[in-house]
């Protein structure tokens, strides 16, 4: 699912009456799911999200428990809903609301930062960056997203009280943490381990495991390798006598 303001996706804008937050609230993300579920007729789901998709997914378990089964969490804590993060991701999103030549020469710059440092090149993680761009009339890309709306999204997340969010969370939750430098060596991660197990103790049925990698590139290579099976594992017990999701 591409949220609205990236991929695909509308990108509405915001009236400057709106608040910082605009159009791109936790709850106006949240209604774009809700509205999903509805399309494809599923009353309850397993939701699964990245960075600020994990920190929805929990929003949406909180909110919506009767829509909510379970959920996957990658790289998302009570830490990462916080201004040092806008500081963190800062080279990531530079690379919006630029024009790029060809579609190797954005390649080439991602190939170059920081997040992705001594890490060894892995081919699949050029389809997401292909589908993140649109080409233009002259044989040159531009990225989807917009630096405004990923802008208002993060003012969204600073908007909501994500202790009184994670206390209402009573669905498991399997919580995927990389704890690589986000950036060259010394550089912080995006969730340390302590920030990762802070959010794990609030949660009533937690399993946090820890994958290599940093918040990018633990989602490819060896990093996706031990997701894949850190989820198999988990859910393993689907069906079966334990009904209390992840506890032992």
């Amino acid at each position: 699912l591409d949220m609205r303001g990236r991929g695909m996706s509308d990108k509405p804008d915001s009236l400057p009456e709106a608040g910082p937050a605009g159009c791109y609230r936790m709850a106006d993300h949240a209604a774009d799911v809700l509205g999903l579920l509805d399309q494809l007729g599923l009353e309850r789901a397993r939701l699964g999200g990245h960075s600020f998709g994990g920190l929805l997914s929990l929003y949406m378990a909180a909110h919506f428990p009767q829509r909510v089964e379970r959920l996957l969490v990658l790289d998302a804590a009570i830490s990462t809903a916080a201004p040092r993060t806008r500081e963190l991701i800062k080279p990531a999103l530079a690379r919006l609301g630029q024009h790029y030549p060809t579609f190797e020469a954005y390649l080439e710059l991602i190939r170059q930062a920081p997040y992705f440092h001594s890490w060894p090149w892995d081919a699949t993680v050029e389809s997401y960056y292909r589908a993140d761009v649109e080409p233009t009339a002259d044989g040159g890309v531009t990225p989807r997203a917009r630096p405004a709306h990923i802008a208002a999204a993060m003012e969204g997340v600073l908007a909501e009280d994500w202790r009184g969010i994670i206390a209402a969370v009573q669905q498991p939750v399997l919580l995927i943490n990389a704890t690589g430098a986000y950036g060259p060596p010394g550089a912080p991660p995006i969730v340390s381990a302590e920030q990762a197990q802070e959010t794990a103790g609030l949660l009533p049925n937690c399993r946090y495991v820890h994958v290599p990698g940093n918040h990018m590139t633990m989602l490819y290579g060896a990093g996706a390798r031990q997701i894949v099976a850190a989820i198999s594992a988990a859910f393993a017990t689907e069906g079966t006598e334990d009904t209390e999701g992840f506890k032992d």
